[in-house]
């Protein structure tokens, strides 16, 4: 069977147990690149023994990790994958239709995502479809330079493909919560960064703004305690954020 013409890029650390299927569903690809934050376990083994190709480089800011994976691939196509993630049939045939054509219109392409906490499909709150964009043309797209959440940069149009991505995000609450929690504070110490002025109010009611958007608006209210929650989460997020906001200017200014 021809390899599609793209070169699907892996960012992994300390991923020996899922990466196996992470690259099985990458196999349709003609290049696979494993971008490796410095594992200590059997993480690189596994991603040459399936052919991959494997770099190294400790993590620092996410969108520059993610750019520099990006820049290895050597397809005219490339699609940014996750070691917790997984391409479903559908997807892999619907990436390999785009990549095989002698021109296309779009810079990139967005896809719905499933994301899985434990077992759970977490289906209302805005947890899907949730497109994210994935795939797209070499060199012509990017991250900015952010440690949490960095934003697209890219030019031209974004197209949209219907098969799944699959997201194993957090085999259980419990390691769901720990990334929560480390993500609140990277968040609070971009406010810091980006010189943002937030205040008590306006956190409050922004807290207040995503319940009702994610619980109403995005169908959190049909997805039982399961929607109920993520879409408290969500509005605590900004609360919990802004405490973290707090403490860090507090301790700047006490330097």
């Amino acid at each position: 069977m021809e390899k599609a013409p793209v070169s699907i890029a892996i960012i992994a650390k300390n991923e020996e147990k899922r990466l196996p299927e992470c690259l099985a569903s990458a196999a349709f690809a003609a290049e696979i690149i494993v971008l490796d934050d410095m594992s200590t376990d059997r993480t690189v083994e596994i991603a040459e023994q399936a052919g991959a190709k494997v770099f190294q480089r400790a993590m620092d800011i996410e969108g520059r990790h993610r750019n520099y994976a990006y820049s290895l691939a050597t397809q005219p196509w490339v699609f940014s994958l996750d070691a917790d993630e997984r391409i479903t049939p559908e997807l892999a045939r619907e990436i390999a239709e785009v990549v095989n054509r002698p021109t296309d219109p779009n810079t990139c392409y967005c896809m719905p995502v499933k994301t899985f906490i434990g077992t759970d499909w977490i289906k209302g709150g805005g947890y899907y479809p949730a497109p994210k964009t994935r795939l797209f043309k070499k060199g012509q797209f990017r991250y900015e330079e952010a440690r949490v959440h960095p934003r697209m940069i890219y030019e031209g149009t974004c197209g949209s493909l219907k098969g799944d991505l699959l997201h194993y995000s957090s085999p259980s609450w419990e390691t769901w919560l720990a990334k929560f929690n480390r993500e609140t504070g990277l968040e609070a110490e971009k406010w810091i960064k980006d010189g943002r002025k937030v205040g008590p109010w306006r956190v409050l009611r922004k807290a207040a703004s995503r319940f009702l958007k994610y619980y109403f608006q995005k169908d959190g209210i049909k997805n039982g305690y399961t929607g109920f929650f993520m879409s408290f989460m969500h509005s605590t997020y900004q609360i919990i954020t802004y405490a973290k906001y707090r403490e860090l200017k507090a301790k700047n200014a006490a330097k």
